[in-house]
């Protein structure tokens, strides 16, 4: 009778069916793996915005250009920093012996948008997985409490028992699925609009720097 009227989270999840204890653990899983990339984003942004900012201050400072992109090197410490040196890498290759190639501009806006689109494609990876599990959890949760409620009316049948006590246990173990597919939805949803915003205006500041930066050379050029 103690097990019966046991109601605890644990409780609930020894009795219910092996299909629908499968379900919780992926539900679990997936609501662990969303955390894990949600604070992994959190980090990684709050660098490149550090990041860019410094840089920021030192392609503004009036330094000379060529006197940074020594400074930098060949191992760029942030997104800034590479899209910067693909561009000036690409300027220094594009003089020869009778002066600037023709269709250098062209050519260094390709490298500095090949930098960018790296650096999106790190900014973004991970995001997909909010969004499955956002999508997905909740249908996955219903699944598993349809399994569940179907199993309590069966057990309801064999035993030919409508009491409360005897539906309530087998109903609050398939209504958990749902729950736990909610607890993992949710967070990954609300996660999901908020890295996604957050990553889009890295990556459009990244752009902005890359056309001031075009903007500079091409000005160069001209003269």
């Amino acid at each position: 009778m103690e097990a019966a009227t046991d109601f605890t989270l644990w409780a609930l999840f020894a009795r219910a069916t092996i299909t629908v204890k499968i379900v919780m653990i992926m539900l679990i899983f997936a609501s662990f793996w969303c955390w894990a990339v949600i604070i992994d984003k959190a980090r990684q942004y709050r660098k490149a915005r550090r990041e860019a900012a410094v840089f920021d201050m030192a392609f503004w400072s009036g330094e000379p250009l060529d006197d940074l992109y020594r400074q930098i090197g060949s191992t760029p410490r942030g997104a800034s920093e590479t899209i910067f040196a693909a561009g000036m890498s690409e300027w220094d290759r594009s003089y020869g012996e009778s002066g600037l190639i023709a269709g250098a501009h062209s050519r260094i806006d390709r490298s500095m948008d090949v930098a960018i689109a790296k650096e999106a494609g790190l900014l973004q990876k991970g995001l997909p997985v909010l969004a499955t599990v956002g999508s997905t959890a909740p249908f996955v949760g219903l699944f598993g409490t349809v399994w569940g409620i179907m199993n309590a009316f069966i057990e309801i049948a064999e035993q030919q028992n409508t009491n409360l006590a005897v539906v309530a246990p087998g109903i609050a173990e398939a209504l958990l699925a749902t729950g736990l597919g909610l607890l993992a939805a949710i967070p990954a949803v609300v996660f999901y609009n908020k890295l996604s915003a957050d990553s889009d205006r890295i990556i459009a500041g990244y752009e902005a720097f890359a056309d001031e930066f075009s903007t500079i050379l091409s000005r160069q050029m001209d003269s």
